[in-house]
């Protein structure tokens, strides 16, 4: 009965939003006859409904849960941005993130939902030749990050219905939602994207979680404070990507032809500590993470509408021995019982740890002709994160197949996700796959 309550809402906004279909308006002001010196806001929102089912052990709000059901804002965001001058610009974020029914909740059932709202981005940047992208030099909260291009996603153009996280390796352990204290350069010398950055990462003892106890297992130290050092460089063979803001697109729907090779790195001394025994020395490990990875998206039929876009990228995370993190998008549960792997409720599995991994993903942008001339175009897409942790004796695959329904583009879409993700219990001291769980996610966007 639920599920055709459900369906019968879905159906009422699809056919709302069918025949509403007007232009989004554009919120620039300029300060000049070309445009060049403006301001201009954005909103995006975000919302998903998901039914998922839940890894074993399951607990929300001390009850067990073999199911959810939940609404939620994966990302609401504010922000405002302009090009002051032809040298000076300035980029700033507001918003939250993952707020569903149990925002502020933790294992005591104890928080504060409405304390989840925060700058995101807050920086200044200067434009060495104001008509060239050679050089820009940058500094302030920020995303600007080296490793990969998921690293720095600009979540408003993503092809898939979520980013792989897994690609912001320190995402809320050392930064901000993957945002750290920078000074940076980045720019294009002639095919070559570079960018280069020093950051002040925050101490793992403000994340607002409790702390990992000292073990054999790697985690992120709690004293000392060094800083941390990224590069990530972009060889480009057709188009250039814009330079506006640090974020990069994940799709652009056929508006370009990018085909790019990348590599990245992120390198922190003693970033990481682990004691074997209580009687043992506390020993510090260096952060070392690196990828390499290709992308492709180009149109495939210019004049119907279609494209294809794709990518494929190996990473190699070394953040000292044993190193293993749970992680659930927006988990639906708050809770655990006994004898199952720290950190697995809900949707969480093993997003990182040292070792190796695998993503790719692919979609194509059906022609416009499949469609009536003003409901838009589908985008169906499939993509896979593997890896081998060093904590896993298997290999861990987390399969995503989707369908986006571009009523205006990157505007306003909607997304149905499946993913199907691994559950492992513990074995003694090993990780031992037992099975997988999926779940069932509509998203609905809206991007002006």
């Amino acid at each position: 009965m639920k599920i055709k309550i459900y369906l019968f809402m879905i159906t009422i906004l699809v056919n709302h939003l069918l025949r509403a279909q007007t232009e989004f308006p554009d919120l620039q002001w300029k300060f000049n006859e070309s445009g060049s010196h403006y301001i201009k806001a954005t909103f995006l929102n975000q919302i998903w409904l998901r039914y998922n089912r839940s890894n074993p052990g399951t607990m929300v709000l001390g009850d067990p849960a073999d199911q959810t059901f939940d609404i939620g804002l994966r990302r609401t965001r504010i922000q405002l941005y302009g090009q002051l001058t032809d040298h000076v610009f300035f980029y700033l974020q507001f918003g939250q993130n993952n707020f569903n029914y149990l925002a502020g909740q933790n294992s005591t059932n104890t928080g504060n939902r409405k304390v989840q709202v925060f700058f995101h981005d807050v920086l200044g940047e200067y434009k060495v030749w104001k008509d060239h992208d050679r050089l820009y030099i940058g500094s302030g909260l920020t995303i600007t990050n080296g490793l990969s291009r998921f690293s720095q996603p600009g979540v408003t153009s993503i092809m898939t219905m979520d980013v792989p996280v897994f690609a912001q390796a320190t995402v809320d352990q050392t930064d901000e939602f993957s945002r750290k204290l920078s000074i940076y350069v980045r720019g294009q010398l002639s095919k070559i994207d570079y960018r280069l950055i020093v950051s002040d990462p925050f101490p793992i003892t403000s994340n607002g979680q409790p702390q990992q106890s000292l073990s054999s297992a790697a985690g992120f130290a709690a004293q000392g404070h060094q800083k941390q050092y990224q590069g990530f460089f972009i060889y480009n063979f057709f188009d250039e990507e814009p330079h506006t803001t640090p974020y990069m697109s994940g799709t652009y729907l056929g508006k370009k032809k990018i085909f790019n090779v990348e590599a990245g790195f992120i390198m922190q001394r003693k970033a990481t500590w682990s004691r074997e025994s209580i009687a043992s020395d506390t020993v510090f490990h260096d952060m070392k993470l690196w990828s390499v990875a290709a992308y492709y998206d180009a149109p495939l039929n210019a004049s119907k509408g279609s494209a294809l876009s794709a990518y494929l990228g190996y990473f190699h995370y070394d953040f000292g021995p044993e190193y293993l993190r749970y992680n659930g998008i927006m988990n639906p549960a708050n809770g655990l019982s006994p004898g199952f792997p720290s950190g697995s409720q809900g949707n969480a599995f093993p997003m990182f740890g040292t070792g190796n991994a695998f993503y790719t993903q692919v979609g194509v942008l059906l022609p416009r002709s499949i469609m009536h001339q003003n409901a838009g175009q589908f985008m169906p897409y499939v993509s896979l994160m593997s890896a081998k942790w060093n904590m896993l004796t298997d290999t861990m695959n987390v399969i995503d197949i989707g369908m986006n329904w571009l009523l205006q583009g990157h505007h306003t879409k909607i997304t149905l996700d499946y993913q199907l993700r691994p559950f492992y219990e513990l074995n003694s001291n090993d990780l031992v796959k037992q099975g997988t769980r999926g779940q069932w996610v509509v998203q609905y966007q809206i991007f002006i």
